[in-house]
């Protein structure tokens, strides 16, 4: 398919913007800016190219920044100095101590034992002094340690001539401290140089240091690239979450129409589902009802009924005959009228009259 220069004109456009963003994110590896912000804010990103120009990547100027590599240069100096004098004190403290170990464990000569125990004091001497002598940021009326001052403390030096000795001997116990400090990093360096001769140990000391500068240069690129993959991993990160909260709202608004499509269906059915389990409680009750009535009337039971019932009927059909009779007689005396009515009252009134003595009479002749 054949594409017109419209065509090219805004996939150049579009491959530029795309640069633009890359160039913006690079210039920016701590901000917490999206490519879709810059999309759709490209004011914003214009102005980020602008700032780009003026600040580095941790936003710092030109100027600023200069000026904290000065005062880093300033301070790495200092240091550099205060660890030479800490490390040359800590050195001569170990000497000390090893000096103190070699007493205990074999016979040391006398001149060794002059000159360990002469420098120790004048160390003693020299951090008393310090300790005592005020500093430039505290008053000069501060009391005054026990009372003493560093002219008195001074007094406790050892002799000249034995400072002297020291002085003389102190760089060739030095240098041998030294060699052995250096040769025991050489073979934790390295275990197996440990066996090598004193000349080839000096060769690879002299190499050690620029050995540990090419590791430590080694680390320090491991780690920055480390920092930028996890700038880039933390961008990832965040572009993966959004695209799967996108993902779940349409997930989401799919099962939403799913389910509507389908309610009708699944009501339906869970209503076919009730009307299948409510007959089936009513026949289970019937089949219990028939149950219970099979139990309660025995073959027995229901012979016993049935002549009772028919017993039941032969008294009803001869009562319904006596009444009968009875209704004819009634009707047979209606027709007589009143008068005859109230001589059967008094027909019954004698009638009553003449059971009640026949029964006195009875009782009467049973207790003479």
């Amino acid at each position: 398919m054949a594409t017109g220069p419209g065509s090219t004109t805004t996939t150049s456009s579009l491959g530029k913007e795309d640069n633009l963003h890359q160039q913006v994110l690079a210039s920016f590896p701590l901000c917490d800016v999206m490519e879709e912000d810059l999309t759709q804010n490209p004011k914003l990103c214009k102005l980020l190219v602008a700032l780009s120009q003026r600040v580095d990547p941790t936003g710092l100027t030109a100027t600023l920044k200069a000026e904290l590599e000065k005062a880093e240069q300033k301070l790495q100096n200092q240091r550099l100095r205060w660890l030479r004098s800490e490390s040359l004190h800590l050195m001569l403290q170990e000497m000390i101590q090893d000096h103190h170990v070699r007493k205990h464990q074999a016979t040391v000569p006398p001149d060794q034992n002059m000159f360990y125990d002469t420098m120790e004091r004048c160390l003693l001497v020299a951090q008393c002094v310090r300790q005592l002598d005020p500093s430039t940021t505290t008053s000069q009326d501060q009391p005054s340690v026990l009372g003493l001052n560093p002219q008195q403390v001074m007094e406790l030096m050892p002799s000249e001539q034995n400072v002297q000795r020291m002085k003389q001997s102190l760089p060739r116990e030095l240098e041998k401290h030294l060699r052995r400090k250096c040769f025991s990093l050489l073979s934790y360096y390295q275990p197996e140089w440990e066996s090598e001769s004193e000349g080839l140990k000096n060769i690879k000391l002299s190499q050690l240091s620029g050995l540990l500068d090419n590791e430590r240069k080694k680390a320090q690129s491991l780690k920055e690239v480390c920092r930028e993959n996890t700038v880039l991993l933390q961008r990832q990160t965040q572009l993966y979450l959004s695209e799967m909260t996108k993902c779940m709202q349409l997930l989401q608004t799919l099962i939403l129409d799913h389910k509507l499509k389908i309610q009708t269906d699944l009501d339906r059915k869970k209503l076919d589902y009730f009307e299948g389990k409510c007959d089936l409680v009513l026949r289970k009750i019937r089949t219990e009802m028939e149950e219970i009535h099979l139990d309660t009337y025995t073959a027995d039971t229901i012979s016993a009924h049935r002549k009772i019932r028919h017993q039941l009927v032969s008294d009803l059909q001869v009562s319904q005959e006596e009444k009968q009779s009875i209704q004819i007689k009634l009707a047979s005396f209606q027709i007589l009228g009143q008068e005859f009515e109230a001589l059967a009252e008094e027909y019954c009134k004698l009638r009553r009259e003449i059971d009640t003595k026949t029964w006195a009479l009875k009782e009467f002749a049973q207790h003479t």
